[in-house]
């Protein structure tokens, strides 16, 4: 396990799990949201944001935590290991709201709120994105290690197994 992606819906834990399994493996840890969001909410470009993730996916070790499907199959090509976090969206939406208001070391600024867009993206995952992300799953499977997890009890034990 040396080049690790985790994805899965907003709120899923995905930069949790990615936190505990770099600290675990000792593996560097890049955020998605920490690349593609600037400190005053904006955004770099497309094409600055494909260049550091390229220069990531040259590295002989990382994890990268995030969605982006835009780039989800380069991600995926270039990977050893895949963790999809699919999570029941109930769970998803609370873990977002509560995260509101802390400050978050995967973010560049602290949500002071859980906005309607974000909300039904949240809503809408299992519907709008889940589909392709199965889709290229089963695309790549015979030559990836692909690891899903259906609930915090099944992430949690999956840490402690690594942890021994």
């Amino acid at each position: 396990m040396n080049k690790i992606i985790v994805i899965g819906s907003p709120g899923s834990g995905k930069s949790t799990f990615s936190k505990k399994l770099s600290s675990i493996l000792n593996i560097p840890l890049y955020h998605l949201d920490l690349i593609w969001h600037k400190e005053d909410k904006t955004n770099i470009s497309k094409e600055e944001f494909d260049n550091i993730l390229n220069n990531i996916l040259k590295k002989d070790q990382y994890i990268i935590d995030g969605n982006y499907n835009r780039t989800l199959e380069v991600r995926i090509k270039e990977t050893d290991v895949i963790f999809l976090l699919d999570l029941p969206v109930q769970e998803c939406l609370n873990n977002a709201f509560n995260r509101v208001g802390i400050k978050r070391d995967d973010m560049p600024w602290m949500e002071d709120e859980l906005d309607e867009e974000f909300k039904n993206f949240i809503l809408e995952f299992p519907k709008s994105s889940l589909p392709k992300i199965y889709e290229l799953l089963d695309k790549y499977h015979d030559n990836k290690k692909i690891i899903i997890f259906k609930s915090r009890e099944e992430i949690e034990n999956y840490l402690r197994s690594l942890e021994c």
